[in-house]
């Protein structure tokens, strides 16, 4: 069964590590580290490869592991990160990887959804599936 855990998150790391830059475009190496809070609540580690573009357009990949708890049940799990944006669309989705659930979130799978807010807060929706 599908049930939705929705949070906001905090940045509290965000280090970026460019790499390659020129003719208007920057590559880097992003560590970012959040708190959660609502039915997602915990903190999260992430490695992110970014591509900054031209008139604010960026797309990046990672890796983010959260930990805490979901709806109560404590754990981890890790989301795949593979997003594009423009400057006007600040929406992404992630996936979880399969088989990356800890504790009791063994067995997770489903996607992540992140709007940043106007304010420059963000809200996460997690759609999970989880027996039990």
């Amino acid at each position: 069964m599908t049930t939705r855990a929705t949070s906001t998150f905090t940045i509290d790391t965000w280090e970026a590590k460019p790499y390659d830059e020129r003719d208007g475009i920057t590559l880097s190496r992003t560590h970012v580290v959040k708190t959660f809070q609502g039915d997602v609540e915990g903190h999260s580690t992430a490695e992110l490869l970014m591509a900054g573009a031209r008139e604010g357009s960026a797309a990046y990949v990672g890796f983010e592991r959260i930990g805490g708890h979901v709806h109560g049940r404590a754990g981890s799990f890790l989301l795949h990160h593979s997003a594009s944006m423009t400057r006007d669309a600040q929406a992404a989705t992630w996936t979880i990887v399969p088989d990356s659930g800890t504790g009791d979130l063994a067995g997770v799978r489903g996607i992540a959804r992140v709007i940043a807010e106007p304010d420059a807060g963000h809200t996460f929706t997690l759609d999970d599936d989880l027996d039990g």
